[in-house]
Protein backbone atom coordinates (compact mmCIF):
# COMPACT_ATOMS: atom_id res chain seq x y z
CA UNK A 1 0.00 0.00 0.00
CA UNK A 2 1.66 3.19 -1.23
CA UNK A 3 1.70 6.45 1.31
CA UNK A 4 -1.25 7.85 -1.18
CA UNK A 5 -3.61 5.24 -1.18
CA UNK A 6 -2.98 5.38 2.87
CA UNK A 7 -5.64 7.60 5.11
CA UNK A 8 -3.46 11.05 5.58
CA UNK A 9 -1.30 10.78 8.57
CA UNK A 10 1.23 13.97 9.36
CA UNK A 11 3.86 14.47 11.76
CA UNK A 12 5.72 17.50 13.38
CA UNK A 13 8.77 16.14 15.22
CA UNK A 14 10.93 18.99 16.85
CA UNK A 15 13.69 18.35 19.31
CA UNK A 16 13.14 20.08 22.61
CA UNK A 17 16.49 21.60 22.72
CA UNK A 18 14.96 25.36 22.66
CA UNK A 19 12.17 27.19 22.41
CA UNK A 20 9.65 26.87 19.01
CA UNK A 21 11.14 28.80 16.58
CA UNK A 22 9.36 30.45 13.44
CA UNK A 23 10.82 27.97 10.97
CA UNK A 24 9.26 24.88 12.85
CA UNK A 25 6.15 26.96 13.83
CA UNK A 26 5.77 27.04 10.04
CA UNK A 27 6.66 23.80 9.21
CA UNK A 28 3.95 22.48 11.87
CA UNK A 29 1.58 24.96 10.41
CA UNK A 30 2.00 23.09 6.89
CA UNK A 31 2.10 19.46 8.30
CA UNK A 32 -1.44 20.47 10.23
CA UNK A 33 -3.14 22.03 7.56
CA UNK A 34 -2.24 19.27 4.91
CA UNK A 35 -3.85 16.81 7.33
CA UNK A 36 -6.84 18.92 8.06
CA UNK A 37 -7.40 19.06 4.30
CA UNK A 38 -7.24 15.92 3.93
CA UNK A 39 -9.30 14.73 7.07
CA UNK A 40 -6.22 13.22 8.16
CA UNK A 41 -4.12 12.65 11.70
CA UNK A 42 -1.89 14.81 12.70
CA UNK A 43 1.06 13.76 15.53
CA UNK A 44 3.30 15.73 17.59
CA UNK A 45 6.55 13.87 18.55
CA UNK A 46 9.27 15.28 20.59
CA UNK A 47 12.42 13.64 19.51
CA UNK A 48 14.50 13.66 22.94
CA UNK A 49 17.39 11.55 22.22
CA UNK A 50 19.62 14.44 22.59
CA UNK A 51 19.45 13.66 26.26
CA UNK A 52 22.13 16.37 27.13
CA UNK A 53 20.57 19.05 25.34
CA UNK A 54 16.73 18.54 25.78
CA UNK A 55 14.72 19.82 29.07
CA UNK A 56 11.33 19.58 30.05
CA UNK A 57 11.01 23.36 29.46
CA UNK A 58 11.95 23.35 26.08
CA UNK A 59 8.69 20.51 25.64
CA UNK A 60 6.57 22.79 27.45
CA UNK A 61 7.71 25.83 25.17
CA UNK A 62 6.95 23.76 21.99
CA UNK A 63 3.39 22.55 23.86
CA UNK A 64 2.63 26.12 24.47
CA UNK A 65 3.21 27.58 21.17
CA UNK A 66 1.12 24.95 19.58
CA UNK A 67 -1.63 25.58 22.09
CA UNK A 68 -1.10 29.68 21.20
CA UNK A 69 -1.34 29.17 17.74
CA UNK A 70 -4.49 26.39 17.46
CA UNK A 71 -2.83 23.33 16.38
CA UNK A 72 -3.15 21.11 18.89
CA UNK A 73 -1.93 17.05 17.76
CA UNK A 74 -4.44 14.74 16.96
CA UNK A 75 -2.10 11.84 18.69
CA UNK A 76 0.97 12.61 21.27
CA UNK A 77 2.70 14.05 22.01
CA UNK A 78 5.28 11.41 21.53
CA UNK A 79 8.46 11.00 23.36
CA UNK A 80 11.38 8.65 22.08
CA UNK A 81 13.03 8.23 24.62
CA UNK A 82 10.06 6.37 26.20
CA UNK A 83 10.76 4.18 22.90
CA UNK A 84 13.79 2.96 23.72
CA UNK A 85 13.00 -0.78 23.27
CA UNK A 86 11.52 -0.92 20.06
CA UNK A 87 13.98 0.57 18.72
CA UNK A 88 16.76 -1.96 20.12
CA UNK A 89 14.47 -4.80 19.46
CA UNK A 90 14.38 -3.65 15.22
CA UNK A 91 18.63 -2.86 15.22
CA UNK A 92 18.80 -6.37 16.65
CA UNK A 93 17.10 -7.91 14.07
CA UNK A 94 18.67 -5.95 11.22
CA UNK A 95 21.87 -7.44 12.68
CA UNK A 96 20.67 -10.93 12.81
CA UNK A 97 19.67 -10.56 8.66
CA UNK A 98 22.15 -9.09 7.59
CA UNK A 99 20.96 -5.47 6.88
CA UNK A 100 23.03 -4.33 9.91
CA UNK A 101 26.49 -4.92 11.05
CA UNK A 102 28.90 -4.30 13.83
CA UNK A 103 32.03 -1.71 13.10
CA UNK A 104 34.65 -1.89 15.50
CA UNK A 105 36.14 1.28 14.29
CA UNK A 106 37.22 4.15 16.25
CA UNK A 107 36.73 7.33 15.36
CA UNK A 108 40.15 8.66 15.27
CA UNK A 109 40.24 6.07 12.63
CA UNK A 110 37.08 6.67 10.95
CA UNK A 111 38.35 10.54 10.61
CA UNK A 112 41.51 9.22 9.28
CA UNK A 113 39.52 6.89 6.51
CA UNK A 114 37.93 10.59 5.38
CA UNK A 115 41.19 12.12 5.40
CA UNK A 116 42.70 9.83 2.78
CA UNK A 117 39.31 10.26 1.13
CA UNK A 118 39.80 13.90 0.94
CA UNK A 119 43.55 13.70 -0.51
CA UNK A 120 42.31 11.14 -3.35
CA UNK A 121 39.82 14.07 -4.30
CA UNK A 122 36.59 12.02 -3.54
CA UNK A 123 33.88 12.17 -1.09
CA UNK A 124 34.96 11.60 2.55
CA UNK A 125 33.07 8.62 4.17
CA UNK A 126 33.84 5.48 6.44
CA UNK A 127 35.26 2.71 3.84
CA UNK A 128 33.33 0.28 5.06
CA UNK A 129 36.16 -1.56 7.12
CA UNK A 130 33.72 -3.70 8.99
CA UNK A 131 31.05 -4.38 6.32
CA UNK A 132 30.80 -8.17 5.97
CA UNK A 133 30.42 -8.97 2.15
CA UNK A 134 30.44 -12.98 0.81
CA UNK A 135 34.07 -14.10 0.88
CA UNK A 136 35.71 -11.18 2.91
CA UNK A 137 38.28 -11.28 5.40
CA UNK A 138 37.22 -8.74 8.61
CA UNK A 139 39.89 -7.76 10.63
CA UNK A 140 40.92 -8.83 14.14
CA UNK A 141 38.38 -7.06 16.88
CA UNK A 142 40.21 -4.78 19.01
CA UNK A 143 40.06 -5.98 22.53
CA UNK A 144 37.91 -3.96 25.00
CA UNK A 145 36.38 -1.61 22.25
CA UNK A 146 32.72 -1.61 22.09
CA UNK A 147 31.36 -1.55 18.41
CA UNK A 148 28.55 0.85 16.43
CA UNK A 149 26.22 -0.22 14.74
CA UNK A 150 26.05 0.31 11.15
CA UNK A 151 23.07 0.02 8.31
CA UNK A 152 24.78 -1.93 5.59
CA UNK A 153 23.08 0.52 2.90
CA UNK A 154 23.60 -0.70 -1.07
CA UNK A 155 25.98 0.43 -2.61
CA UNK A 156 24.89 0.39 -6.19
CA UNK A 157 21.80 1.75 -7.81
CA UNK A 158 19.72 5.33 -6.92
CA UNK A 159 17.56 6.56 -4.44
CA UNK A 160 14.65 9.03 -5.47
CA UNK A 161 11.43 10.06 -4.44
CA UNK A 162 8.90 12.68 -6.03
CA UNK A 163 9.12 15.61 -3.38
CA UNK A 164 6.39 17.25 -2.67
CA UNK A 165 8.13 20.64 -3.18
CA UNK A 166 11.03 20.42 -5.06
CA UNK A 167 10.10 17.79 -7.81
CA UNK A 168 12.22 14.69 -8.53
CA UNK A 169 15.20 13.79 -6.03
CA UNK A 170 17.89 11.47 -6.55
CA UNK A 171 20.94 10.30 -5.35
CA UNK A 172 23.21 7.37 -5.91
CA UNK A 173 23.65 4.87 -3.25
CA UNK A 174 27.26 4.89 -3.68
CA UNK A 175 27.32 8.48 -2.07
CA UNK A 176 25.93 7.25 0.73
CA UNK A 177 27.41 6.05 3.46
CA UNK A 178 27.13 3.16 5.68
CA UNK A 179 25.31 4.67 8.55
CA UNK A 180 25.99 4.65 11.96
CA UNK A 181 22.24 3.50 13.92
CA UNK A 182 23.34 2.57 17.10
CA UNK A 183 26.09 4.46 19.09
CA UNK A 184 29.23 2.25 21.19
CA UNK A 185 26.75 2.71 24.42
CA UNK A 186 23.41 1.44 22.51
CA UNK A 187 21.60 4.38 22.04
CA UNK A 188 20.05 4.26 18.47
CA UNK A 189 20.73 7.60 16.28
CA UNK A 190 18.68 10.00 14.76
CA UNK A 191 17.74 9.06 11.61
CA UNK A 192 17.00 5.24 13.29
CA UNK A 193 15.10 6.51 15.48
CA UNK A 194 12.86 8.79 13.17
CA UNK A 195 12.67 5.72 10.60
CA UNK A 196 10.89 3.52 13.15
CA UNK A 197 9.11 6.30 14.45
CA UNK A 198 7.37 7.30 10.76
CA UNK A 199 6.97 3.22 10.49
CA UNK A 200 5.35 2.68 13.76
CA UNK A 201 3.06 5.52 13.30
CA UNK A 202 2.03 5.21 9.82
CA UNK A 203 2.81 8.46 8.78
CA UNK A 204 2.18 8.74 5.01
CA UNK A 205 3.42 12.50 4.59
CA UNK A 206 6.48 14.25 6.14
CA UNK A 207 6.91 17.81 5.77
CA UNK A 208 9.82 19.52 6.61
CA UNK A 209 12.95 21.92 6.21
CA UNK A 210 14.82 21.26 3.38
CA UNK A 211 17.88 20.81 5.84
CA UNK A 212 16.44 17.11 6.07
CA UNK A 213 17.24 16.80 1.61
CA UNK A 214 20.46 14.66 2.86
CA UNK A 215 19.04 12.80 5.32
CA UNK A 216 16.08 11.64 3.38
CA UNK A 217 17.60 9.11 1.08
CA UNK A 218 19.37 7.59 4.29
CA UNK A 219 15.78 7.10 5.60
CA UNK A 220 14.28 5.70 2.52
CA UNK A 221 16.68 3.37 2.35
CA UNK A 222 16.50 1.98 5.77
CA UNK A 223 12.31 1.82 5.63
CA UNK A 224 12.85 -0.48 2.43
CA UNK A 225 15.55 -2.76 4.60
CA UNK A 226 12.60 -3.23 7.26
CA UNK A 227 9.94 -3.73 4.32
CA UNK A 228 8.12 -0.81 5.82
CA UNK A 229 6.02 1.87 3.09
CA UNK A 230 8.04 4.76 2.31
CA UNK A 231 6.12 7.93 3.27
CA UNK A 232 5.61 11.00 0.63
CA UNK A 233 8.40 13.75 1.37
CA UNK A 234 7.71 17.51 1.00
CA UNK A 235 10.96 19.52 1.89
CA UNK A 236 10.65 23.66 2.55
CA UNK A 237 12.90 25.88 1.65
CA UNK A 238 14.30 28.17 4.72
CA UNK A 239 13.31 31.52 5.98
CA UNK A 240 15.20 34.56 5.65
CA UNK A 241 15.89 37.46 7.60
CA UNK A 242 15.04 40.76 5.78
CA UNK A 243 18.54 41.04 4.62
CA UNK A 244 19.06 37.79 2.84
CA UNK A 245 20.64 35.95 5.38
CA UNK A 246 19.59 32.51 7.73
CA UNK A 247 16.46 33.75 9.82
CA UNK A 248 18.42 34.63 13.27
CA UNK A 249 17.85 35.65 16.21
CA UNK A 250 19.25 39.08 15.41
CA UNK A 251 16.43 39.37 12.93
CA UNK A 252 13.83 38.63 15.44
CA UNK A 253 13.43 34.89 15.25
CA UNK A 254 12.80 34.85 19.02
CA UNK A 255 10.15 31.73 20.40
CA UNK A 256 6.85 31.93 19.03
CA UNK A 257 5.17 33.02 22.64
CA UNK A 258 7.45 35.90 22.35
CA UNK A 259 4.62 37.21 19.79
CA UNK A 260 2.30 36.40 21.99
CA UNK A 261 3.97 38.81 24.61
CA UNK A 262 4.51 41.41 21.76
CA UNK A 263 1.03 41.76 21.31
CA UNK A 264 -0.03 39.29 17.98
CA UNK A 265 -3.04 37.69 17.44
CA UNK A 266 -2.63 33.47 16.68
CA UNK A 267 -5.18 34.20 14.06
CA UNK A 268 -2.73 37.09 12.32
CA UNK A 269 0.26 34.68 13.01
CA UNK A 270 -1.04 31.56 11.59
CA UNK A 271 -1.97 34.17 8.35
CA UNK A 272 1.51 35.19 8.17
CA UNK A 273 3.62 32.15 8.09
CA UNK A 274 1.44 29.96 5.92
CA UNK A 275 2.32 33.06 3.28
CA UNK A 276 5.98 32.26 4.11
CA UNK A 277 6.13 29.81 1.61
CA UNK A 278 2.53 29.27 0.41
CA UNK A 279 -0.06 30.71 -1.51
CA UNK A 280 -3.53 30.84 -3.14
CA UNK A 281 -3.81 33.03 -5.80
CA UNK A 282 -3.08 36.56 -4.65
CA UNK A 283 -5.06 35.80 -0.85
CA UNK A 284 -3.16 37.33 1.55
CA UNK A 285 -5.81 37.77 4.24
CA UNK A 286 -7.69 34.71 5.03
CA UNK A 287 -8.86 32.80 8.24
CA UNK A 288 -7.30 29.19 9.49
CA UNK A 289 -10.56 27.76 7.67
CA UNK A 290 -9.87 29.05 4.46
CA UNK A 291 -5.88 28.02 4.95
CA UNK A 292 -7.27 24.39 5.56
CA UNK A 293 -9.63 24.90 2.57
CA UNK A 294 -7.49 25.79 0.04
CA UNK A 295 -3.71 23.80 1.22
CA UNK A 296 -2.11 22.22 -1.74
CA UNK A 297 1.36 21.18 -1.54
CA UNK A 298 2.04 22.34 -4.97
CA UNK A 299 1.19 25.89 -3.94
CA UNK A 300 4.56 25.74 -1.78
CA UNK A 301 7.14 27.91 -2.76
CA UNK A 302 10.82 26.24 -4.42
CA UNK A 303 12.14 28.75 -3.42
CA UNK A 304 13.20 30.46 0.37
CA UNK A 305 10.94 33.34 1.82
CA UNK A 306 11.53 36.36 3.13
CA UNK A 307 10.88 37.26 6.88
CA UNK A 308 9.22 40.68 6.96
CA UNK A 309 8.52 42.06 10.24
CA UNK A 310 6.36 45.55 8.48
CA UNK A 311 4.48 42.99 6.70
CA UNK A 312 3.64 40.83 9.95
CA UNK A 313 2.49 44.38 11.71
CA UNK A 314 0.35 45.21 8.53
CA UNK A 315 -1.27 41.92 9.10
CA UNK A 316 -1.95 41.75 12.77
CA UNK A 317 -3.31 45.13 12.45
CA UNK A 318 -5.61 43.87 9.77
CA UNK A 319 -6.62 41.66 12.40
CA UNK A 320 -7.37 43.90 15.24
CA UNK A 321 -8.80 45.94 13.24
CA UNK A 322 -11.83 43.34 12.62
CA UNK A 323 -11.75 41.33 15.82
CA UNK A 324 -14.60 42.24 17.81
CA UNK A 325 -13.59 45.08 20.45
CA UNK A 326 -15.16 43.44 23.67
CA UNK A 327 -12.57 40.72 22.82
CA UNK A 328 -10.13 42.46 22.72
CA UNK A 329 -10.86 44.21 25.85
CA UNK A 330 -10.54 41.16 27.43
CA UNK A 331 -6.99 40.49 26.16
CA UNK A 332 -5.95 43.89 26.80
CA UNK A 333 -7.11 44.43 30.36
CA UNK A 334 -4.16 42.22 31.76
CA UNK A 335 -1.36 43.78 29.46
CA UNK A 336 -2.83 47.42 30.49
CA UNK A 337 -2.67 46.43 34.53
CA UNK A 338 0.83 45.12 34.08
CA UNK A 339 1.79 48.57 32.44
CA UNK A 340 0.59 50.27 35.59
CA UNK A 341 -3.41 50.80 34.33
CA UNK A 342 -6.55 50.31 36.31
CA UNK A 343 -9.51 48.66 33.99
CA UNK A 344 -12.41 48.50 36.40
CA UNK A 345 -13.51 51.58 36.25
CA UNK A 346 -13.92 52.48 32.60
CA UNK A 347 -15.66 51.21 29.81
CA UNK A 348 -12.81 49.00 28.46
CA UNK A 349 -14.65 48.02 24.90
CA UNK A 350 -15.08 51.69 24.26
CA UNK A 351 -11.70 52.54 24.67
CA UNK A 352 -10.70 50.00 22.28
CA UNK A 353 -13.36 51.15 19.66
CA UNK A 354 -11.58 54.35 19.35
CA UNK A 355 -7.72 52.97 19.27
CA UNK A 356 -8.15 49.74 17.47
CA UNK A 357 -7.73 51.28 13.41
CA UNK A 358 -4.79 52.55 14.67
CA UNK A 359 -2.87 49.81 16.30
CA UNK A 360 -0.87 47.03 15.15
CA UNK A 361 -0.23 44.65 18.32
CA UNK A 362 -2.03 44.24 21.59
CA UNK A 363 0.62 46.16 23.33
CA UNK A 364 -0.19 49.29 21.15
CA UNK A 365 -3.59 49.32 21.89
CA UNK A 366 -2.85 48.62 25.75
CA UNK A 367 -0.13 51.50 25.87
CA UNK A 368 -2.89 53.72 23.90
CA UNK A 369 -5.51 52.99 26.38
CA UNK A 370 -3.08 53.95 29.59
CA UNK A 371 -4.88 57.60 28.52
CA UNK A 372 -7.93 56.47 29.78
CA UNK A 373 -6.18 53.88 32.26
CA UNK A 374 -4.32 55.44 33.89
CA UNK A 375 -3.79 58.88 36.63
CA UNK A 376 -3.60 62.05 34.41
CA UNK A 377 -0.15 63.62 33.83
CA UNK A 378 -0.72 66.84 32.36
CA UNK A 379 1.32 68.09 29.32
CA UNK A 380 5.17 68.73 29.83
CA UNK A 381 5.27 72.70 30.41
CA UNK A 382 6.96 73.04 27.55
CA UNK A 383 4.10 71.78 25.35
CA UNK A 384 2.16 73.50 27.33
CA UNK A 385 3.62 77.25 26.75
CA UNK A 386 3.56 76.20 23.02
CA UNK A 387 -0.05 75.30 22.65
CA UNK A 388 -1.78 76.97 25.30
CA UNK A 389 -1.54 81.04 24.29
CA UNK A 390 -3.87 83.28 25.55
CA UNK A 391 -5.63 83.42 22.57
CA UNK A 392 -6.56 79.46 22.92
CA UNK A 393 -7.22 79.53 26.63
CA UNK A 394 -10.63 82.06 25.79
CA UNK A 395 -10.99 79.17 23.16
CA UNK A 396 -10.88 76.39 26.02
CA UNK A 397 -12.57 79.18 28.20
CA UNK A 398 -15.75 79.49 25.63
CA UNK A 399 -15.83 76.07 25.22
CA UNK A 400 -16.02 74.71 28.68
CA UNK A 401 -18.92 77.03 29.19
CA UNK A 402 -21.11 75.23 26.59
CA UNK A 403 -19.88 71.79 27.35
CA UNK A 404 -21.14 73.06 31.58
CA UNK A 405 -24.75 73.82 29.83
CA UNK A 406 -25.32 70.41 27.70
CA UNK A 407 -28.30 68.52 28.26
CA UNK A 408 -26.45 65.47 27.32
CA UNK A 409 -22.99 64.14 27.34
CA UNK A 410 -22.11 62.51 23.98
CA UNK A 411 -20.17 62.14 21.00
CA UNK A 412 -22.78 64.26 19.44
CA UNK A 413 -23.50 67.19 21.51
CA UNK A 414 -19.78 67.79 22.37
CA UNK A 415 -19.20 67.94 18.40
CA UNK A 416 -21.82 70.55 18.39
CA UNK A 417 -20.52 72.70 21.23
CA UNK A 418 -17.14 72.24 19.11
CA UNK A 419 -18.68 73.55 16.07
CA UNK A 420 -20.79 76.26 17.98
CA UNK A 421 -17.00 77.21 19.47
CA UNK A 422 -15.51 77.76 16.44
CA UNK A 423 -18.01 79.84 15.21
CA UNK A 424 -18.40 82.31 18.02
CA UNK A 425 -14.43 83.16 17.41
CA UNK A 426 -13.93 82.20 13.97
CA UNK A 427 -11.44 80.03 13.76
CA UNK A 428 -10.47 76.74 12.03
CA UNK A 429 -10.50 73.23 14.08
CA UNK A 430 -7.07 72.90 14.68
CA UNK A 431 -7.21 76.43 16.64
CA UNK A 432 -9.06 74.46 19.46
CA UNK A 433 -8.27 70.97 18.67
CA UNK A 434 -4.39 70.81 19.56
CA UNK A 435 -5.16 73.34 22.37
CA UNK A 436 -8.12 70.86 24.20
CA UNK A 437 -5.90 67.83 23.72
CA UNK A 438 -3.30 69.19 25.51
CA UNK A 439 -5.11 70.49 28.51
CA UNK A 440 -7.49 67.58 28.72
CA UNK A 441 -5.10 64.71 27.80
CA UNK A 442 -1.63 65.87 28.10
CA UNK A 443 -1.04 64.93 24.62
CA UNK A 444 -0.77 66.54 21.17
CA UNK A 445 -2.23 63.71 19.55
CA UNK A 446 -5.46 61.40 19.88
CA UNK A 447 -8.21 60.01 18.30
CA UNK A 448 -11.39 62.16 17.81
CA UNK A 449 -11.47 64.51 20.18
CA UNK A 450 -15.23 64.14 20.50
CA UNK A 451 -15.39 61.11 21.06
CA UNK A 452 -12.05 60.70 23.79
CA UNK A 453 -14.04 63.54 25.66
CA UNK A 454 -17.30 61.54 25.74
CA UNK A 455 -15.62 58.22 27.10
CA UNK A 456 -13.42 60.94 29.77
CA UNK A 457 -16.72 62.28 31.43
CA UNK A 458 -18.07 65.73 31.42
CA UNK A 459 -17.02 65.95 35.40
CA UNK A 460 -13.14 65.29 34.26
CA UNK A 461 -12.84 67.34 30.84
CA UNK A 462 -14.24 70.43 33.04
CA UNK A 463 -11.77 69.94 35.52
CA UNK A 464 -8.87 69.29 33.26
CA UNK A 465 -9.82 72.37 31.30
CA UNK A 466 -10.05 74.67 35.02
CA UNK A 467 -6.48 73.49 35.82
CA UNK A 468 -5.11 74.74 32.17
CA UNK A 469 -7.11 77.79 31.98
CA UNK A 470 -6.45 78.87 35.45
Amino acid sequence: MTAHSRPVRTRFAPSPTGYLHLGGARTALFSWAFARHHQGTFVLRIEDTDVERSTPEAVQAILDGMDWLGMQPDEGPFYQMQRMDRYRELIQQMLDNGTAYYCYSSPEEVDAMRERARQLGLKPRYDGTWRPETGKQLPAIPEGRAPVVRFKCPQEGVTSWEDLVKGTISFDNSELDDLIIARADGTPTYNFCVVVDDWDMAITHVIRGDDHVNNTPRQITILQALNAPVPCYGHVPMILGPDGEKLSKRHGAVSIMEYDTQGYLPEAMINYLARLGWSHGDDEIFSAEQLIEWFDTRQLSKSAAQWDPKKLNWVNAHYIKHTDSAVLAQNIAPRIEALGGEVSNIELAAVVDLFKDRAETLQDLATDALLFCSPFVPAPEALQDEVLTSDAKDLLRTFSAKATELSEWNVASIAQAIRDTLAEHEVKMPKLGIPLRVAVTGRKQTPAIDAVLALLGRSTVLARLTLATH
